[in-house]
């Protein structure tokens, strides 16, 4: 490959066997090229400077300034990618999940605990490679009013639906956490059941999951073996396992399954819609957001082909619009819209899937 094409990487992380590990990792790789480590932020900062990378990678816990602070700054006056690779402790999840928030655009666990050696090497290069290609700009100030359940939310509730099996399916990746955050904050406490999968490693899925219990109407939970869906309710996938929707004699419920990867992926986009179109209907709604690869088109088709009204999110306002224009050109889509319009389609299709 030609080295004016290599993607250029930057290594942020206070271990000097980390910065190793990730860089003989990434060096093995013909298109991406470290052209440089730092054990902080201040390094890094004038490594930036000087090397100009494409992407960076970055640790959470550092000496002199933490990760997530460097990030804010970061973003604020030198927009780039920015691979998340944090520890699996509880404070580091919820941080590395915060730091989705403010502009990173995929997270990793370092090796340790379930999360092997050989995991890193099969997942870093290709989080890389979808960093590279994300559209990154200063992220807006969170605000304040989004962090807690007191802040206001949607005043009216969800006309009765027509149908009363009403599921809604969603999936994302790359970009994916902030856009169904979006969409969620968009939904009355008393939506129809929403069932999630965003390609996030475990530990962090339950990080994200439990953030978005904090700011959204619904109730959002880490999915569980067996959990029946309801109203108010939105499960997300946990990391590394796929999830099926299930029907029951009254409603539906998950299951989580260890099978191989779909689309290099674990929870995959594709096992989930694929599972609800064995019997889904005009009850239900999917939406493709941000994402790179082709994970859920193939099954959006086959929910579109069973009269369910399907939503993806269009290239503007996506941070990778691999997923959704996989979607679009294979033909299962009934709307392309921008990510602030996309939960009051869902809602409209919902309130009235007999007349669509």
């Amino acid at each position: 490959m030609n080295e004016a094409a290599k993607i250029k990487v930057l290594v942020v992380d206070d271990s000097a066997i980390v910065r190793k590990l990730l860089t003989q990792t990434l060096e093995a790789e013909p298109d991406i090229e470290v052209v440089g480590a730092a054990p902080d932020p201040f390094v890094a900062r004038d490594k930036i400077l000087s090397l100009n990378p494409d992407v960076l990678t970055l640790d959470i816990e550092m000496p002199r300034m933490d990760g997530l602070t460097f990030l804010k700054k970061l973003m604020q006056y030198r927009p780039m990618p920015v691979v998340v690779i944090s520890s699996l402790g509880q404070a580091s999840s919820r941080a590395a999940v915060e730091a989705m928030q403010y502009g990173a655009v995929e997270v990793l666990a370092k090796p340790g605990g379930p999360y092997s050696v050989g995991d890193l090497k099969k997942d870093l290069a290709r989080k890389i490679r979808s960093a590279a290609r994300a559209k990154v700009g200063a992220p807006k100030s969170p605000n304040p009013a989004l962090q807690s359940r007191a802040a206001p939310r949607p005043s009216k509730n969800l006309p009765p639906s027509s149908h009363s099996d009403a599921v809604i399916l969603i999936g994302a990746s790359t970009g994916g956490t902030e856009a169904i955050r979006e969409v969620l904050l968009g939904m009355p406490a008393d939506c129809p059941p929403i069932v999630i999968v965003q390609h996030i490693p475990p530990v962090f899925s339950r990080a994200f999951a439990d953030r978005l219990d904090t700011i959204c109407s619904m109730r959002v939970k880490e999915a569980a073996e067996h959990d029946r869906l309801s109203r108010g309710l939105a499960l997300v996938a946990p990391g590394n396992r796929h999830m099926l929707l299930r029907r029951l004699a009254a409603g539906y419920s998950v299951t989580l399954d260890d099978g191989p990867q779909v689309c290099y992926q674990r929870p995959s986009v594709d096992v989930l819609f694929q599972s609800a179109a064995k019997f889904s209907g005009p009850g239900f709604t999917a939406a493709i957001l941000t994402g790179m690869g082709s994970d859920g088109a193939g099954g959006m088709l086959e929910l579109k082909r069973t009269g369910v009204h399907t939503i993806a999110q269009d290239e503007q306002s996506c941070v990778v619009f691999g997923m959704p224009r996989e979607a679009i050109r294979m033909g299962g889509v009934d709307e392309v819209l921008p990510l602030t319009r996309i939960s009051i389609a869902i809602l409209a299709a919902v309130s009235a899937p007999t007349i669509r």
